[in-house]
């Protein structure tokens, strides 16, 4: 894996962002793997000279095999603010999916009911409500294609459990790589093609507007689609 060091997006005295990779944990779990929070907290006590333990805030997570954005939180008070914008929707969240089929419009909303089973860790996304299901939305437009691929962007308006997994699976459509939601085949390092794309929000002591964008992995589709999109700038 490429150093933090060369992934951190953004940091001050308050935050500081980082460009995940596939399989990496944001924070710790029961397989007790090294996490990205271990590896920025590593980075913070060499950097800084700091004694003791570093203090890391995380304000939200983003799934294993996912890559790009991730927010943390170097004091109490950053988190305790970051984490009320998260929880209220005020964060505008925007991904990148490389997905093996088109919806029927090439931009447009969905909306489903999620229910969550947390024995396999899967979510599923009906049409209609359910007992226990809770609301999902999401607006998307298709941003570029392939012979075999499509580029979608899509913003997120809830913050549900592997909602854009669940809610294109609904579709018949998968992203590359997503054994779990019906994709036909893995990718090599064990990742999806969903990227964090980028991410605004308020800072949480400055009040500023904060923006952030992350490139995507290299390698093929997304090196075709980011040629593809430069070169129809």
């Amino acid at each position: 894996m490429v150093p933090v060091a060369e992934r951190i997006l953004y940091e001050d005295n308050h935050l500081i962002i980082v460009n995940k990779e596939a399989g990496e944990l944001v924070q710790g779990d029961k397989s007790g793997d090294r996490t990205l929070a271990d590896d920025v907290k590593a980075y913070l006590k060499e950097k800084y000279s700091k004694p003791g333990n570093v203090y890391l805030g995380i304000p939200h997570r983003l799934d294993r095999p996912t890559t790009g954005i991730v927010v943390y939180a170097k004091t109490e008070k950053a988190l305790v603010r970051l984490s009320s914008q998260f929880r209220t929707s005020d964060v505008k969240k925007t991904y990148w999916a490389i997905v093996d089929g088109l919806p029927e419009r090439r931009e447009g909303e969905l909306v489903h009911y999620i229910i969550r089973n947390t024995e396999n860790n899967k979510s599923i996304a009906l049409a209609k409500e359910a007992k226990g299901s809770k609301i999902a939305k999401l607006s998307y437009r298709v941003l570029a294609s392939s012979d075999h691929y499509h580029l979608l962007e899509i913003d997120l308006h809830t913050g549900r459990h592997h909602q854009i997994r669940a809610q294109l699976a609904a579709l018949g459509i998968h992203i590359k790589g997503d054994l779990k939601y019906g994709a036909a085949r893995s990718n090599p390092d064990g990742g999806i093609s969903l990227h964090a794309r980028s991410i605004r929000f308020i800072h949480p002591v400055r009040k500023e507007e904060v923006h952030i964008i992350a490139p995507p992995p290299h390698g093929e589709p997304w090196d075709y689609f980011i040629r593809f999109l430069e070169a129809s700038r």
